[in-house]
């Protein structure tokens, strides 16, 4: 058959393949994305979307790296270490192999696909090495198509002699293709075997010169280990995370539904308004609806961008999935190893993903935070005072505040007072109150210990929260609005006891204040020799300077008296206070 009918037959087949995936419309999984035709030399690209190696060549670069920095290609001209492109399927910044495009890693399963849709496909098979006759065998070693004459030539030959030829009717029939692995600097040698340090499927002769010195092994020795890991990767971090995608998408479309009905609302509720008024009011009307709708616009825009990038996410995570579990379940040993590198980075990078994807309840604040007023005073409006706003602020719970240090200490029967501040998504203050706001302190050790706290609703989005401790210890304080914590709610709250007086004398040292009393002890840790109790001047554990007799302060105008050094004992059968 001459040249020119073989490439008919080619291009005859891209159209078949083209068709097949219009038609059906889903993806073929033999044909790139790029040029619409069959894979040639498939490169699997790090975000694991794969198209011909001609393909990404002809992609324009999206930066390249000089020196180890990040430049455009307008950027000043330097020495290229590596070149970016974005990866056509989405968009994703790829930064390709120090040796190009050659250096990414062959899709071993998009040519097991390419071969597979081209026996389906193809009525008749060309014979790879005469090109005259009809293929009707093919060798799983040479990955060649061969007629039965030329078959049987290649059984006879000496190294071909022992190679797998299996039947292409056979093939057609099997609802998979497996195919051996060959190197690359070898051929006929398939990759058998895995170099741990190396991290690469290599072929015995590899083995012995290249990798003489590493550690090589089997590869169905290591592929469960290495199968494992790809596997936990996508049943433990990306399974739960596609679920949560698609239930944030589902809330997305719900909210926008909710946004049009709710708006919907709003503006019945302010034409409603506006008829009873004169010429001033519909001017009134017709601004606040100017309101709305630009309000709802822009809800509607931060909805859109949340929805765009769950898609994106989406869409990374359900290819690297998709992907993940295809080269699991389709691929042999050797194909899973040779992907496994690229497979896991992608994999490892969409679990560390920073989007985080819980969900959303700024958007149903901001959904249901949309209200008319009608009772509300906004101004003039061609001299005649109108009634009624659009209200837009919701209080967000996670960035209310109160000051932390005014919760933290407390005294036994006093009073105390912190204040609330409730703020909206733009973190700006909430310009009125009405939140629901709950307060509860409990003492944590005695739960049945509970303290009133009294909430004053200040009219400005700040609330005055008070309270008085009855007793001492650690409390629990919680503050919610809207049934949810304020951001660092539960807080701790320390109740001291009552102050204590001192009940000693503040002097230089007890045996001064004594007259040389033996029995007169002083709340400081000094003593004196000659079995004397008190301490005087310069004696071990004396503070150097006047104290109080009762504790041993330093501090005269101390407010609290602080019994540490009595033990057990009682402060009035412990000290002597004796004035000079």
């Amino acid at each position: 058959m001459s040249l020119e009918k073989k490439q008919s037959i080619h291009k005859d087949l891209n159209k078949s393949t083209i068709r097949t995936y219009g038609d059906a419309g889903k993806a073929s999984k033999a044909v790139c994305r790029v040029c619409n035709r069959m894979f040639r030399d498939p490169k699997l690209l790090p975000c694991l979307h794969t198209f011909c190696a001609d393909c990404v060549r002809q992609l324009e670069p999206f930066a390249v790296r000089v020196n180890g920095d990040r430049f455009t290609p307008e950027d000043e001209t330097g020495r290229r270490d590596s070149d970016t492109v974005l990866c056509p399927e989405c968009d994703s910044e790829v930064v390709l192999p120090l040796s190009g495009v050659d250096g990414l890693t062959t899709d071993h399963l998009a040519l097991d696909e390419v071969f597979a849709e081209t026996l389906l496909i193809e009525n008749s098979v060309l014979c790879d090495l005469c090109s005259d006759g009809d293929a009707e065998k093919r060798c799983e070693v040479c990955c060649v198509n061969l007629c039965d004459f030329c078959s049987q030539a290649h059984r006879r030959q000496n190294r071909t002699s022992s190679h797998s030829i299996q039947c292409l009717q056979e093939l057609k029939s099997q609802g998979r293709l497996t195919r051996p692995v060959l190197c690359s600097l070898h051929p006929g040698q398939e990759l058998r075997l895995f170099c741990e340090p190396c991290d690469l499927t290599v072929c015995l002769e590899c083995a012995a010169t290249f990798h003489r010195d590493h550690h090589c092994s089997p590869a169905h020795e290591v592929i469960s280990h290495h199968g494992d890991r790809i596997r936990d990767v996508v049943v433990k971090s990306l399974r739960p995370r596609l679920a949560r995608l698609d239930e944030n998408l589902r809330r997305v479309d719900i909210s926008q539904e909710a946004l049009q009905v709710r708006t919907d609302t709003v503006v019945g509720e302010i034409r409603a308004f506006a008829q009873s008024y004169a010429s001033a009011v519909e001017a009134h009307c017709r601004s606040l609806l100017r309101s709305l709708e630009d309000l709802r616009l822009q809800r509607r825009n931060q909805l859109h961008l949340q929805k765009a990038q769950f898609q994106q996410s989406l869409s990374d995570v359900r290819g690297g999935v998709d992907f993940a579990e295809r080269l699991l379940t389709c691929g042999s040993d050797a194909e899973i190893l040779s992907a496994k590198g690229v497979t896991m980075r992608r994999l490892m990078n969409l679990a560390e993903s920073g989007f985080d994807p819980h969900p959303i309840m700024v958007v149903q604040d901001n959904v249901s935070s949309i209200c008319f007023l009608p009772q509300e005073s906004a101004g003039k409006v061609e001299g005649f005072p109108v009634v009624g706003v659009l209200h837009a602020k919701a209080a967000l719970c996670v960035i209310c505040g109160i000051n932390s240090q005014a919760v933290e200490r407390a005294r036994e029967g006093q009073q105390g007072e912190f204040t609330l501040v409730c703020r909206d998504s733009s973190g700006e203050q909430m310009s009125r109150g009405g939140d629901p706001v709950l307060v509860s302190i409990v003492h944590k050790e005695r739960k049945v210990c509970t303290v009133e706290a009294s909430v004053v609703d200040k009219r400005d989005g700040s609330y005055s929260i008070s309270y008085t401790p009855a007793e001492p210890g650690i409390y629990s304080v919680w503050v919610c609005v809207k049934a949810q914590h304020v951001q660092g709610s539960p807080f701790v709250l320390n109740v001291k006891r009552k102050f204590r007086r001192h009940l000693g004398i503040f002097h230089c040292c007890s045996f001064c204040s004594s007259g040389g009393a033996k029995e007169v002890r002083c709340g400081c840790a000094g003593t004196m020799p000659g079995g004397f109790q008190g301490c005087g001047h310069g004696h071990k554990g004396h503070p150097g300077k006047p104290h109080w007799s009762c504790c041993g302060s330093v501090l005269e105008d101390s407010l609290e008296c602080i019994l540490h050094n009595l033990g057990s004992v009682s402060p009035h059968g412990h000290l002597k206070t004796v004035e000079i």
